[in-house]
């Protein structure tokens, strides 16, 4: 039945080519299924940097306050269930297949008689899926991850009361918008009269437009806070930091996410608990200090201890690559090789001007995804003064992970890293492919 229900949505076009911006699709099937989405309140989280860490911060929260929550997510490493989470166990198979004929029968109907003019997308579908079983646990709250923009994102038909932006940078200009002020009001769009607003520190050009379509809502959004004091970190990159807002002071508080940009996310993980505290939430300082105290992120500054180490980051743009090379910069001493792949509709020349440095071996490949960049394209980008002899291209993921063994000392360090796409398929290898347990 899983395989049956993954091929039918695999048919519906890949997730980032098959995309149609627009709720009218959305909307209608919800309908049809009865608006599960009105069954539990909502907090909506965009933006282009963060969305992901944020989320798993406030998801690890609430479960802290004993709060049934629902997560959605994207997208996934290994396999479609890690979208949907409710109290942060992934939604079975059976279940989900379950839920995908359910929404595949009323979207073929609505199809049928006219009332559609496409099969929803790939996302639509997911979203449905996402909504069906949040009600049918019959959670609290969910928690959701935009998936492109917000103003015309699936998630959106959800009404949110509580809406996060976090850092926007340039990305998607192919659907967003070619300047940061496009993109941002594209993203800015998710909030509306009556909501609260939580906003990451911006860019002064995305900050102006997000102000300007809260005062257009009437909204007085929640901007820096909560301030942050760092007090160290330990040798692997975790952060400690006092956190402090006008409501309450969370001392030395351990982060589970490494990486100095994730106090960022933690401050606007507390405003947002905070937030739901108004609204009627018992959430708790306890709890918020121990939900960012356990949060966990597959992919995000992901180490695996080893011989040699692991390290997973899915730094998919200038922002994510740039805090990336800082987490590598003062926390890694040993020799760092570097397992590069990407999509060719990302900024490669400045992803690969901030990473390829760093690396003593750098190993380029191409994940098996339509919008990969080949290795020839990859190659162009490698720097004159780089040592040859420390270039290797490979054909496949599996391939580039053996040369990753091979290459980098016991002590040393493989650094998977320019797409989430590439992580989840190395992440999928056995041990026959690549001769380790990963």
């Amino acid at each position: 039945m899983f395989e049956e229900a993954l091929q039918y949505l695999l048919s519906l076009g890949h997730e980032t080519l098959a995309i149609k911006l627009g709720l009218t699709n959305t909307e209608r099937l919800l309908e049809a299924l009865g608006n599960p989405q009105k069954s539990f309140p909502s907090v909506q989280i965009a933006g282009t940097n963060g969305k992901g860490s944020t989320a798993v911060m406030l998801e690890s929260i609430c479960l802290g306050a004993r709060v049934k929550t629902g997560l959605y997510t994207s997208p996934h490493l290994v396999s479609i269930t890690e979208r949907v989470r409710i109290n942060s166990t992934e939604i079975t198979p059976e279940d989900f297949a379950r839920l995908t004929f359910e929404v595949r029968e009323r979207a073929q109907r609505l199809l049928a008689e006219g009332a559609l003019q496409t099969l929803p997308t790939f996302f639509e579908h997911l979203t449905a899926i996402a909504f069906l079983a949040f009600s049918r646990a019959r959670v609290r709250l969910a928690i959701l991850e935009t998936g492109l923009g917000g103003r015309l994102d699936a998630t959106t038909t959800a009404q949110a009361e509580t809406v996060v932006l976090t850092p926007i940078a340039l990305d998607h200009q192919e659907y967003l918008g070619e300047t940061l002020r496009e993109i941002a009001a594209e993203k800015a769009a998710i909030i509306r009269p009556g909501v609260t607003a939580i906003v990451a520190p911006q860019e002064t050009e995305a900050l102006d437009v997000i102000l300007e379509r809260c005062e257009a809502c009437g909204v007085v959004p929640r901007v820096g806070d909560c301030r942050v004091k760092i007090r160290g970190a330990d040798q692997t990159g975790r952060v400690r930091a006092d956190f402090i807002t006008k409501r309450d002071f969370y001392e030395n508080v351990l982060l589970g996410l490494r990486g100095r940009h994730q106090t960022i996310n933690a401050s606007v993980a507390i405003s947002a608990a905070e937030a739901l505290r108004e609204r009627g939430f018992e959430v708790s300082r306890e709890a918020i200090i121990e939900g960012l105290e356990r949060s966990r992120h597959s992919g995000r500054l992901d180490l695996r201890e080893g011989r040699p180490a692991l390290l997973f980051d899915g730094a998919h743009n200038a922002a994510g690559a740039s805090a990336l090379r800082a987490y590598l910069d003062e926390f890694t001493k040993a020799p760092v090789t570097l397992l590069f792949g990407a999509m060719r509709d990302k900024d490669l020349a400045e992803i690969a001007g901030i990473l390829f440095p760093v690396a003593q071996h750098l190993i380029l490949t191409e994940p098996s995804n339509p919008r990969a960049a080949t290795v020839e394209t990859l190659q162009r980008l490698v720097p004159p003064d780089f040592d040859s002899n420390s270039l290797t291209l490979a054909p496949s993921p599996a391939e580039a992970l053996r040369t990753a063994y091979d290459l980098t000392p016991p002590d040393g360090l493989i650094c998977v890293t320019g797409s989430l796409y590439l992580i989840g398929e190395i992440l999928q290898l056995r041990i026959s492919d690549c001769g380790m347990q990963i």
